[in-house]
């Protein structure tokens, strides 16, 4: 039997999984209920409403498929929790770029994960170079902007 790969995530971002999963069950009876107004309209060959009532139950069907897998797969981390001198998953780390410019980023899963709000999936080629690192370690990295070169400078679990 083929073991099921956990899903690191933050509290936040399970939270937002679930809620995601409660709104798209909540939307379910009302999907039917548009499908069964459109097919009393007849002719379902040329009933757009029923095709796109359609459409989207079969969307949202998905939808509930993949998040109840995540859901289910998912292993809680609190990073306030861990400590040591690497990087691992939920860590905030803070680097310096080429212009010795510091940079912050915190170590999220791909559901949680915001660049614009410094976080970063430990899955993107980034997170992926940054785990195990220590402080003072030189990372170079190729992104679709181009090759980047960071030193590690703190690691914090805050």
């Amino acid at each position: 039997m083929a073991s099921v790969e956990k899903l690191p995530m933050l509290a936040e971002g399970y939270e937002k999984l679930t809620a995601e999963l409660k709104a798209l069950r909540e939307e379910r009876p009302l999907i039917v209920d548009a499908i069964e107004e459109a097919r009393a309209h007849g002719d379902l060959s040329e009933n757009a409403e029923y095709h796109a009532a359609k459409e989207r139950q079969g969307q949202v069907e998905a939808t509930i498929s993949d998040l109840e897998d995540k859901i289910s797969r998912a292993q809680i981390i609190d990073p306030t929790t861990l400590s040591g001198d690497r990087i691992v998953f939920g860590a905030t780390v803070t680097l310096l770029d080429d212009a010795e410019k510091p940079v912050r980023y915190q170590i999220v899963g791909q559901a949680e994960a915001d660049a614009k709000r410094g976080r970063i999936s430990y899955n993107s080629p980034l997170g992926r170079a940054l785990i195990g690192r220590r402080v003072e370690d030189e990372i170079e990295v190729t992104v679709p902007s181009g090759d980047r070169f960071y030193v590690v400078e703190k690691i914090e679990f805050i």
